[in-house]
C-alpha cells in the first residue's frame, strides 16, 4: 500500500526529516548544499555560467549519494522537487545552528518511520556513551 500524497508543506516537513534519519545522511547534505551554494556563488562573482552544473552536480552528487547507499531511499526531491530543495536549505540552516535536534525527535515523536532500510529514529539509536561502552 503506497502513502498518501503529501498536501501541504507542514505535512512535508517531518516526512522529509524522516527520510533523513542517519546523521551521516544529513551531514551529505550539508557538504553538497553548501558546495552546491558555494560554486554558484563563485559562478556569479565570476561571471562564469559554465560552473552553475558544477553547482547542481556537487549539491544533488552528495544528496542523491546519501540516500542510495547510505540511507537507502529514494530522495524526495523525485517526487517532491520544489518542497526538497526549500527543506535541504532549511535543514543546512538549522544544522548550522544546532536546532536541528529538536525538529527531528519532533518528526519521530508519533513513531513515524522513514522509508530507507537504514532509517531508525533517533531515540532508538543508542546513547553515545552506551554505544562507545559496546566498543571496549
Amino acid at each position: 500500500m503506497s502513502k498518501p500524497t503529501l498536501q501541504t508543506y507542514a505535512e512535508f516537513w517531518p516526512f522529509y526529516l524522516r527520510e533523513h534519519s542517519l546523521p551521516v545522511t544529513r551531514r551529505f547534505h550539508f557538504v553538497g548544499t553548501s558546495l552546491g551554494v558555494a560554486t554558484g556563488i563563485a559562478a556569479i562573482a565570476m561571471g562564469r555560467a559554465a560552473l552553475i552544473p558544477a553547482a547542481l552536480v556537487s549539491a544533488y552528487g552528495f544528496a542523491w549519494f546519501s540516500h542510495f547507499f547510505i540511507e537507502k531511499n529514494k530522495p524526495a526531491s523525485f517526487k517532491y522537487p520544489l518542497w526538497s530543495f526549500i527543506s535541504d536549505f532549511r535543514m543546512a540552516g538549522l544544522m548550522a545552528v544546532g536546532q536541528l535536534d529538536a525538529h527531528m525527535e519532533r518528526a519521530f515523536a508519533n513513531g513515524e518511520q522513514g522509508t530507507g532500510a537504514n532509517s531508525m529514529a533517533p531515540a532508538s539509536r543508542p546513547a553515545p556513551q552506551a554505544a562507545a561502552q559496546q566498543v571496549r
